[in-house]
């Protein structure tokens, strides 16, 4: 399988060059499992997408079961003797919380509603991490009732805060969130490693070791480790080793002015994954040798013992296993532009509308003989900015009815979902070894008309 990969341009950045769509190539972002199929069609975990959209209605996403278990196993090879906990955010289902469990890992939330989501579909709550810059007293009071395993204090607020929820008599396990001051992320919108965001506690300033401090004096609080994060889409293994450079520096001092070796160190996840082809690749074994080899090398150099290391992929481990289907509603050709506007969007999808992020969408379900067109392939939505593909090469023959697919969508799609203009959020549906499966139902109008409950 190609192990998960690459950062998403900037808007401004020119992207790789169009591959032709009947070409292996073209499916180089696809799952493994993706083959052409005859009159145009593709198959994923052996299905069609032409039967599944008939099936399943459009939208609808793919989940491709193998891909997702095959890229834990690949995080599992490259980071052995590793917590490798899932990020929940990316996307949340009771099946894919199964396939995780059952693939050894962890699970990495950031609410309640995550957590006991999570919790009462079996998860083990002990080896889930609890996360969030601004926590709520429902989210420590859940994560302390169901025992979770670790809580990531993310303010000198929180400290307090927590360690008056304790029972008398316990110890909460947790974690301080350090900001190491590196600037890493496919965009501005998701780069957290640097002073200048909401997250953390800076090692520059003195605020994470004042929080050391303070959470040491707390007999009710637990501290096992600290923990960074410094952003999403990241393709290069550079940033990852400076940040873990800086945090066992950080670790050193913690050691000489508390007399304390903290045993674990969380790295956070962050790695970038292909989009579109011909987009450089992030390899995680070579990112789990040269982690693993530079964590060793600090901490002989500061003379301190090896910590735990915790690592939490989650668009790297479902983003590249989903595929979303869309049936075209309509061509427009306005000037020299194309827009193909298709019957879902920003409601399912709303990365691009957010920061700008680039995909290559296909027709399948027939051969088309056309030329290639310069297209921007829309939303159904009310606003300018519902665009789901900007630039996209398209067959100049695109015409209503035909079925779209755009790979890469199994993460930041329908967790960030929302039913605006009371379009309900699709169906997800596995797919593996030639059959389909219904994971989560299509989102109906009775569901969101059942929320107002009137005058």
């Amino acid at each position: 399988m190609t192990t998960p990969l690459p950062a998403t341009p900037a808007p401004t950045v020119p992207g790789p060059a169009p591959v032709p769509p009947g070409t292996a190539a073209s499916l180089s972002v696809w799952p493994a499992s993706a083959r052409l199929a005859s009159r145009g069609d593709v198959a994923v975990g052996g299905v069609s997408l032409v039967e599944a959209a008939e099936r399943f209605g459009t939208p609808v996403y793919l989940l491709d079961e193998a891909e997702v278990r095959e890229r834990c196993r690949t995080y599992l090879r490259s980071f052995p003797d590793t917590e490798v906990v899932y990020a929940a955010k990316a996307f949340l289902c009771r099946a894919l919380l199964r396939w995780v469990r059952e693939e050894g890992l962890g699970l990495d939330v950031c609410s309640a509603g995550e957590l006991e989501f999570a919790v009462t579909t079996g998860f083990p709550p002990d080896r889930i991490v609890l996360h969030g810059n601004a926590k709520s007293p429902e989210d420590l009071e859940t994560a302390l009732r169901l025992g979770v395993g670790r809580i990531v204090i993310d303010s000198a607020w929180e400290i307090a805060r927590l360690s008056a929820l304790v029972p008398h008599g316990a110890r909460q396990k947790v974690l301080v969130r350090v900001v190491p001051g590196v600037n890493a992320g496919g965009h501005a919108a998701i780069r957290t490693g640097t002073d200048d965001q909401k997250f953390g506690l800076s090692i520059t300033d003195g605020s994470a070791r004042h929080a050391v401090a303070r959470i040491l004096g707390q007999p009710r609080l637990e501290l096992v480790g600290l923990h960074c994060h410094i952003g999403s889409q990241i393709s290069t293994a550079k940033p990852y080793l400076t940040a873990l450079r800086r945090v066992v520096g950080l670790l050193a001092q913690i050691r000489h002015q508390h007399g304390i070796v903290l045993p674990e160190l969380d790295l956070g996840g962050g790695h970038a994954v292909a989009y579109r082809p011909g987009e450089t690749a992030l390899d995680i074994p070579s990112l789990g040798a040269r982690v693993r080899r530079e964590l060793a090398t600090s901490c002989a150099a500061a003379g301190l013992p090896v910590p735990r290391l915790t690592v939490e992929p989650g668009r790297a481990l479902v983003g590249p296993a989903g595929v979303a289907l869309y049936r075209v509603l309509a061509v427009k050709r306005t000037g020299e532009r194309t827009f193909v506007a298709v019957d879902g969007g920003m409601s399912d999808n709303p990365r691009p509308a957010l920061y700008g992020v680039r995909y290559a969408p296909r027709l399948v379900g027939r051969r088309s003989t056309a030329g290639p067109r310069t297209a921007t392939v829309v939303g159904r939505h009310c606003e300018a900015g519902d665009v789901l593909a900007a630039d996209a090469a398209m067959p100049g023959d695109i015409r209503p009815g035909d079925l779209v697919a755009v790979p890469v969508a199994g993460a930041y799609h329908l967790s960030m979902a929302s039913s605006y203009n009371a379009v309900g959020r699709p169906p997800v549906v596995a797919v593996a070894d030639g059959r389909a499966r219904l994971l989560v139902r299509r989102e109906s109008l009775a569901d969101i008309n059942g929320r107002d409950i009137g005058p």
